[in-house]
């Protein structure tokens, strides 16, 4: 998957949720702001509006007016549910057809890990 082609608030959203897998930002944390995080990354705070309403739209983080937004309880294991299946139904058919077309195994890549 060619993630240089997909939609900026797409790419922010991938790292907002990579971020809260990595626990970056855990269950019940605060989110930084939506200024802060568009000046951090150098984007659009529209854009990055974008990205957090989906978080928002899924029920992944909750929303304090006038606090800020916050991970939600059992945000991590949707998350993970959510990419793992993105994962295999996505990336996993590329990477399978690449390591056979390159003669790699499973057990080649769990060796060298």
């Amino acid at each position: 998957m060619n993630h240089a082609n997909r939609p900026v608030y797409l790419r922010l959203r991938d790292e907002i949720c990579a971020a809260i897998l990595d626990g970056l930002y855990p269950e019940g944390a605060m989110l930084p702001s939506v200024r802060a995080y568009a000046a951090q990354q150098g984007a659009n705070p529209l854009t990055v509006a974008k990205a957090y309403q989906q978080f928002q739209d899924e029920g992944l983080v909750n929303v304090q007016r006038g606090i800020g937004m916050f991970v939600a309880p059992g945000a991590v294991t949707a998350l993970r549910a959510r990419e793992r299946e993105a994962f295999i139904r996505e990336e996993w058919p590329e990477i399978a057809t690449r390591m056979q077309r390159l003669g790699i195994t499973l057990r080649d890549v769990t060796e060298n890990t």
